[in-house]
C-alpha cells in the first residue's frame, strides 16, 4: 500500500527536519573555519621545523623568506609520491583491519527514530597490530628506518587533507540519496554550511560507519606513529632520546590507548549522537588531529629539551592529576548512565524521569572531564620548555574547543530538560573548572 501524503510528510519531518538554528556562527562561521583550519595546519608545518626554526615572530621577522619557503613546500607536498603512497596505504590498512580483525558488535544509543545502530569494536586490536609492526621495524632495522613519517610530513598532511575533503563531498552528495536520517543542525539548505557541519547523521556503506571509523582509527593512530617517527628522527640526529621527547610520546600514546580501550564510550559523545559527518569532523579526525596534535613531538625532534629529574616529576604530576580527574569523572558518568551507582552519588530527577548527577566530580562542575582533559594538555606542552610559545598552541586551542563544546552541551541540555536544567545549574553552578568557571 502506498504511503499517504500525510505519512510521507511526517516521515520527512522526522528524518530530515529543516535546520533553523545554525551553529558555529552560521554560514560565515563555517566559511571562517573551513579557511582557517588548513591555513593553521600548514602554518604550523612550515613555520615550526628544522629549516625555519619555531619563532612566533617568523612571518614578521623574515616575511619574504618564510612565504617563499612555505609556497615551495606546499607545492612540493602535492608532488611527493612517497608521502601519498604511505598515507593511503595506511588508510587502506585501517579499513581492511576493520573488516578482517575480529571484534564485538555493540549497539549505540537510540536515534530519534527509535532505531539503534550496531558498531564493530576492534580499534584497540587495529592499533596494537600497527604499533607492533612499527616497533618491530625499529627493533630490527634501527630508528633511522622509521623517520619516513617525519621526513615526509608536509606530503602526508596534504594527502590527509585531500582525503578529508573528498570524504566530506562524498557523504554530502550521498545524503540526498534515499530517505536518510539527517542531523538536526545539518539541513539548512545552504550548501556550504551543510557540507561543513555534516548533513547526514550516520553515513554508512553497509555496516561500515564512516563517522565512528574515522573518529578512532586513521587519524588517532597515525598521531602516535608520527610521534614515534619524530622520536626516531631525534635519536638519529642527536644520538639520544631526550626525556622530554620520551614523556610527550608516552603521554600521547597513553591517551590514545586509553581512548581505544574505552572505544564504546564514544557512542554517547556529541560528535556521534548529534553532529552529522561533514568537513568539520572529516578534517578534524583525518588531518587536524594527527598533524597538529603531534606539534610538540615535531618541535622536540629538532630542538631537544632536557627536563632533569625535578622537571620530569613535575610534568608527570600534572599528567597524573589531569588523567585522574578525566578518567574518574568519565567512569562516574558511564556507570550512572548504565544504572550503576557504586559511590552512591547524589542526583536529581527531572520531570521527564531522567537523572542528573549532582555530587562526585559531576557535583563540582558540569564538565569535569573537560577540566581533566585540559590539565593533561598542559602536561603535553610543558616538556617543550619556554623558548617559544608555538608548542603551546595546543593548550590554547584546546581551551577554546572545550569552552565552545561546553556551550553547545549546555544549550542542548537546556532544550532537552527545560526548566529542570536551570534547577540543575543552580545545584552545579560551575561549568568546567570547579570554583573558577
Amino acid at each position: 500500500m502506498a504511503m499517504s501524503s500525510t505519512n510521507k510528510k511526517a516521515n520527512r519531518e522526522l528524518l530530515a527536519p529543516h535546520s533553523h538554528e545554525l551553529e558555529f556562527g552560521g554560514v560565515f562561521g563555517a566559511l571562517f573555519v573551513t579557511v582557517s583550519v588548513p591555513l593553521t595546519m600548514y602554518y604550523l608545518t612550515f613555520g615550526c621545523n628544522a629549516d625555519m626554526g619555531c619563532s612566533a615572530w617568523l612571518p614578521l621577522s623574515n616575511a619574504s623568506g618564510f612565504w617563499s619557503y612555505a609556497k615551495k613546500q606546499f607545492l612540493d607536498s602535492f608532488q611527493d609520491p612517497v608521502a601519498w603512497g604511505l598515507y593511503y596505504s595506511w588508510y587502506l590498512y585501517c579499513v581492511v583491519a576493520w573488516y578482517v580483525i575480529p571484534g564485538d558488535w555493540v549497539q549505540g544509543l537510540p536515534l530519534r527514530t527509535g532505531e539503534k545502530l550496531s558498531y564493530k569494536i576492534n580499534a584497540l586490536k587495529t592499533g596494537a597490530l600497527a604499533l607492533g609492526i612499527a616497533l618491530a621495524i625499529i627493533a630490527i632495522k634501527g630508528p633511522a628506518s622509521f623517520t619516513l613519517l617525519y621526513d615526509h610530513f608536509p606530503g602526508l598532511l596534504s594527502a590527509a587533507f585531500v582525503n578529508s575533503i573528498v570524504q566530506a563531498i562524498y557523504v554530502y552528495v550521498g545524503s540526498f540519496r534515499g530517505d536518510k536520517l539527517l542531523a538536526l543542525g545539518g539541513n539548512s539548505g545552504n550548501v556550504l554550511f551543510d557540507w561543513f557541519i555534516g548533513r547526514e547523521l550516520n553515513p554508512r556503506i553497509g555496516s561500515f560507519d564512516i563517522k565512528t571509523f574515522n573518529e578512532l582509527r586513521p587519524g588517532l593512530l597515525l598521531w602516535v606513529l608520527i610521534d614515534i617517527s619524530c622520536a626516531c628522527h631525534q635519536w638519529t640526529t642527536f644520538g639520544r632520546l631526550s626525556d622530554s621527547m620520551a614523556l610527550v610520546t608516552l603521554f600521547h600514546a597513553w591517551y590514545t590507548i586509553d581512548s581505544l580501550i574505552h572505544e564504546s564510550t564514544i557512542f554517547s559523545q556529541m560528535d556521534i549522537t548529534t553532529d552529522g559527518f561533514g568537513f568539520m569532523l572529516s578534517v578534524g579526525d583525518l588531518a587536524w588531529l594527527p598533524f597538529t596534535y603531534c606539534l610538540q613531538a615535531r618541535y622536540l625532534a629538532f630542538h631537544p629539551v632536557d627536563l632533569g629529574l625535578l622537571g620530569i616529576l613535575a610534568v608527570l604530576a600534572v599528567q597524573f592529576v589531569g588523567y585522574y580527574i578525566f578518567r574518574t569523572a568519565n567512569v562516574e558518568k558511564n556507570e550512572f548512565r548504565h544504572g550503576r551507582n557504586p559511590k552512591r552519588l547524589d542526583f536529581m530527577t527531572t520531570s521527564s524521569g531522567r537523572k542528573l548527577l549532582t555530587s562526585g566530580w559531576w557535583g563540582r562542575s558540569r564538565h569535569p572531564n573537560y577540566f581533566g582533559d585540559w590539565i593533561m594538555a598542559w602536561a603535553w606542552c610543558l616538556p617543550c620548555g619556554f623558548s617559544t610559545p608555538i608548542p603551546y598552541f595546543y593548550v590554547i586551542y584546546f581551551a577554546v574547543l572545550l569552552w565552545h563544546r561546553q556551550l553547545r552541551d549546555d544549550d542542548a541540555c537546556r532544550k532537552k530538560y527545560g526548566n529542570d536544567w536551570d534547577v540543575y545549574c543552580r545545584l552545579v553552578p560551575y561549568r568546567i573548572i570547579p570554583y573558577v568557571y
